[in-house]
């Protein structure tokens, strides 16, 4: 089965693919854990392994955030998620495995999360658990690949398959941007899970953009250096996201962006 679910994602374009048993929630690897009610055993009873798939956000489409380029390319991919993660529920059920997919974004849009700063499941401690990505200083995961600039989409599924371990290394670099660029000081240097970022601050900024149409934020995540794809994108050099860099072609490029689509 998993080679068929790798197969299936190989050929619709999703390069990240990992899966957690059940059981992996109910294992304490740090504190402050996930609470009981956040597991997929509470919010779907018979759940045997988690598949998560991860899409990743082009680091240019984010690079000029926050913008309408990176608010527009957020939304495709998250649309993308919540419709790979369906096909794949039903495909399941159709071979007998009772399944069911668990929307990207567990939330009634950025005002309910300045209400509540949380959804009713993390796709972050899924994709973690999943072998995917560790934990960095701005509480997203990293992968290899993509750094933090990918979004997980999870299913829950009675089926039993070979789970993928978790990393055991550490991706983050402790370079301390996320901390120094983070536009409201949301992020702490202790960094996940002993700094826990101030999910209201980062929130309520958001809501702000929401409000010029050009949330959420990104800056966090562009700004990280880890990843295959900033060598890809010849941005290995993550100096050039700071205000008081020279002017260039990128630089121009973005503010020529941040100048259109905002309210």
């Amino acid at each position: 089965m998993k080679s068929a679910l790798r197969a299936w994602c190989d050929s619709h374009e999703i390069p990240l693919l990992g899966i957690a048993d059940v059981d992996a929630w109910n294992e304490p690897l740090f504190e402050t854990w996930i609470p009981e009610a956040y597991r997929p055993g509470s919010i779907a009873p018979g759940t045997r392994s988690v598949i998560v798939i991860g899409l990743p956000v082009p680091l240019p489409s984010l690079e000029s955030s926050p913008s309408i380029q990176y608010r527009e390319m957020y939304r495709t991919v998250n649309t993308l998620l919540d419709q790979y993660t369906y096909r794949i529920a039903v495909r399941l059920n159709q071979s007998g495995y009772p399944s069911v997919p668990i929307p990207r974004d567990g939330y009634g849009g950025v005002e309910a999360l300045v209400k509540n700063p949380i959804a009713f499941f993390s796709h972050r401690h899924a994709a973690y658990l999943a072998g995917l990505g560790t934990f960095g200083l701005n509480n997203m995961l990293l992968t290899p690949e993509y750094g933090p600039r990918v979004r997980f989409g999870s299913i829950f599924t009675t089926a039993d398959i070979e789970p993928d371990p978790i990393r055991t290394d550490d991706l983050c670099t402790r370079c301390m941007e996320c901390v120094e660029r983070c536009p409201v000081k949301a992020v702490r240097k202790e960094g996940y899970p002993e700094g826990l970022t101030n999910k209201t601050a980062c929130a309520k900024y958001s809501a702000i953009l929401d409000k010029k149409a050009i949330s959420p934020c990104g800056v966090c995540i562009k700004v990280c250096p880890i990843g295959s794809d900033r060598a890809f994108y010849g941005r290995d050099d993550i100096g050039i996201y700071r205000e008081d860099a020279a002017d260039s072609p990128l630089k121009k490029a973005w503010d020529h962006i941040r100048s259109h689509g905002a309210l």
